[in-house]
């Protein structure tokens, strides 16, 4: 998991990078269940950041299922494997979601798009409501 870049400029904490980066890599299956994550000091050491912040992006990770904490095995990739979510954990994507997003991102970059207006086109389609349950008792 050497892969992890964060940048101190960046006004989202640094923490926060991390942890958006490591549950994107869970979220597309680049790290997979039992996979396990730097120790805390070499990440930070890597990353040039105080062990603390590091720690707090995984406790973050772990509160929300993504990760598990154990003395021996340190910090590890939530096991998902037989069909059964972690507690606060969210069903990883079906893999043609994945793909599908693949896609956008590589045709957004060949139309010459920055990663972070990608991110800001996402974001916007997000904000979009969905559209309401149909009302059973209603006619139309």
């Amino acid at each position: 998991m050497s892969d992890i870049v964060v940048s101190l400029a960046s006004p989202v904490p640094v923490y926060e990078q991390i942890r958006a980066q490591v549950a994107a890599a869970v979220a597309v299956g680049t790290l997979a269940p039992g996979d396990r994550l730097p120790a805390s000091r070499d990440l930070a050491r890597d990353l040039g950041i105080a062990v603390g912040t590091v720690q707090r992006a995984y406790r973050e990770l772990e509160a929300t299922g993504v990760v598990v904490s154990r003395r021996r095995t340190g910090t590890v990739v939530a096991p998902t494997a037989s069909g059964e979510v972690t507690a606060g954990a969210a069903a990883p994507p079906p893999s043609a979601i994945v793909a599908r997003a693949h896609a956008l991102v590589a045709e957004a970059r060949a139309a010459g798009l920055a990663d972070d207006a990608v991110l800001d086109v996402v974001r916007g389609a997000l904000a979009v409501p969905r559209d309401p349950a149909p009302d059973p008792d209603r006619t139309g």
